[in-house]
């Protein structure tokens, strides 16, 4: 009996140890004052190299980067195409928008962090690492007389990694791959500008002793256009380490901000940061609740933050942008000739439609997989062709701008529009059973490709795009619309 008993001290003391370390990793305290000192330590890798444009990879860098000197060109290199075994070069996320710029400016910087167990994101330590090796390699098989006129030296199409983070043996394997991706870049609708000499990626950590040089003179072939990887945070070997300054250390601590956040994002932290630091644990999280309530970003239909994106493969025809990006009256931007369709989160957001305007409610969860499938496609087939014959251009707005507008602009792409970007004329009465299109899985990934050249924050999810696919290939609907009222 008392054997029993001293058996379970231990499991209830690790059950203890382990509820308090996930209670201090999501204190928002501990996380605001952690991503504070990693600002530190990305502010010195900024100071060491100040021609080099320094850019957050989402959504985690966003912390870590000041809004004021940061680029604001997006960047998503995701984790999960680094993933052991689940290594890709995914043409939805090219990032092939980064390129000009880093011709431009010899270089970029991408900041990331991750949690505890890990001294590098894999985004970082590979994902990353397979897109400079892949573009290296489809700008050898496109434009094989360059790469052999501009080389002293063979052009380094090379797979680096960094030691001690990726095996050997995950190395080779990943090596394996890259002739195979860079034959599919090669062959998609991409345009890859000529790069004045290889990619080549860097890592940076806090762990680093010394930054190194970079020869920052006109680059050759023989060198190399830097790819700086930069983990913001401090490697931990447990869950949380104690600061002197009365905090708590969280490794990673930007990650996953929707579990310890309380509706914080990092443009409300960086236009709020002093504030925020300067509060003691008592009155933080009040302070919090205050700006969150006072951000018009929480809101869909927000103040407006920007132009919707003009989808260049036709001409501007098709446009795309979140809620925010659609002005209220008239506009100064020369938009006036846009007709638009807005895909809102609830009913209460959705005034009555207009005819330059036209509001269709979304439905959230799988219900509204069979809703945005059955009702907005047809509805937004519709209106869009409705106003291409028209001569208008067309703008499709979503609460995110990356997803539903997406799948929505995408179908149009393929219904109204030729291979080549010259659009199909349309007729008010036609059905899509006339209109002669012909779709299929290769169209389709040519037309999202025309998307995310003009749109890189495009990022649709698979169920969007399985109902496109099926609205187009399958459903009876993608036979007939419905008539004009």
């Amino acid at each position: 009996m008392h054997t029993n008993v001293e058996n379970a001290l231990p499991v209830q003391e690790n059950i203890n140890a382990l509820s308090y370390l996930r209670k201090e990793s999501l204190d928002i305290y501990n996380r605001l004052h952690s991503v504070e000192e990693d600002i530190a330590f990305v502010e010195q890798v900024q100071q060491a190299y100040p021609d080099i444009p320094i850019l957050p990879n989402l959504r985690c860098g966003a912390w870590y980067t000041n809004t004021e000197t940061a680029s604001d060109v997006p960047v998503y290199f995701k984790s999960t195409d680094g993933h052991f075994s689940n290594w890709s070069f995914n043409l939805r996320r090219a990032n092939l928008h980064l390129l000009p710029l880093i011709i431009e400016r010899k270089g970029v910087i991408l900041v990331d962090s991750t949690r505890s167990g890990k001294r590098i994101p894999d985004a970082l330590s590979k994902t990353v690492p397979i897109w400079c090796a892949v573009i290296n390699r489809a700008l050898r098989l496109l434009h094989p007389e360059h790469v052999k006129l501009n080389s002293s030296a063979d052009w380094n199409c090379a797979l680096y990694t960094p030691p001690g983070v990726v095996s050997t043996q995950e190395h080779h394997q990943i090596e394996k791959r890259l002739d195979e991706w860079a034959q599919n870049l090669a062959n998609s609708s991409f345009s890859l500008p000529i790069l004045p000499c290889p990619l080549r990626p860097m890592w940076l950590t806090p762990a680093t002793s010394t930054f190194p040089a970079i020869d920052r003179r006109q680059p050759d072939a023989a060198s190399f256009l830097p790819v700086i990887c930069v983990s913001a945070s401090k490697q931990i070997e447990k869950g949380v380490e104690r600061r002197s300054g009365g905090f708590a250390y969280v490794q990673g601590s930007g990650d996953d901000h929707e579990l310890w956040g309380m509706g914080l994002t990092p443009a409300t932290f960086w236009m709020n940061r002093s504030e925020l630091l300067a509060a003691n644990r008592a009155e933080l999280q009040g302070l919090v609740s205050q700006l969150v309530a006072a951000d018009p970003s929480s809101s869909p239909l927000n103040k407006r933050i920007s132009l919707p994106s003009s989808v260049e493969k036709v001409g501007g025809r098709l446009l795309l942008g979140t809620l925010g990006d659609v002005p209220e009256g008239r506009s100064d931007d020369g938009l006036d000739d846009i007709a638009y369709l807005l895909l809102t989160p609830s009913i209460e957001d959705a005034p009555l439609s207009a005819p330059q305007k036209s509001y269709v409610p979304t439905i959230a969860g799988k219900k509204g997989q069979a809703h945005f499938l059955q009702v907005i496609l047809p509805a937004a087939m519709v209106f869009i062709r409705r106003n291409l014959a028209a001569g208008k251009r067309v703008c499709v707005a979503c609460e995110s701008g990356k997803d539903l507008s997406v799948g929505v602009v995408l179908a149009a792409l393929q219904l109204f529009f030729a291979d080549t970007g010259s659009i199909i004329t349309p007729t008010p009465s036609a059905t899509i059973s006339e209109s002669n299109v012909k779709a299929d899985k290769k169209s389709l990934r040519i037309r999202l490709e025309w998307i995310i050249a003009s749109r890189p924050e495009a990022n649709p999810s698979r169920t969007t795009l399985k109902r496109v696919n099926e609205f187009l290939l399958s459903f009876p609907g993608s036979r007939m619309m419905p008539s004009e009222p």
